[in-house]
């Protein structure tokens, strides 16, 4: 598992939370090819949906910009290897922008 190899960028989560996206991105690159970033998206969208309810959004990617709006507490910007991954709830009043 790759969880401790995980280099943060930017969060507001609780470390439990943290832990659960490192944890699961370590599965999502163990299951798939590090080459198809969108199924390791998917998979840790919906693990995340399921473990701490509906509306997570999901991007890797190996070069990627954004500019999102989530709620406060659920978000996340990390590097594993050559992967970023930027997973956060999205909400639809400006709490913090990224």
């Amino acid at each position: 598992m790759l969880e401790g190899k995980a280099v943060i960028g930017e969060t507001d989560m609780l470390q439990t939370m943290q832990r659960d996206a490192f944890r699961l991105a370590g599965k999502g690159l163990d299951a798939f090819d590090v080459t198809d970033s969108t199924e390791i998206a998917r998979f840790i969208k919906k693990e995340f949906d399921e473990l701490h309810g509906p509306g997570w959004q999901c991007i890797v990617e190996t070069d990627f910009g954004s500019f999102v709006t989530h709620r406060c507490g659920c978000f996340i910007y990390f590097c594993i290897g050559s992967l970023t991954i930027l997973l956060f709830k999205s909400s639809t009043t400006p709490d913090v922008t990224m």
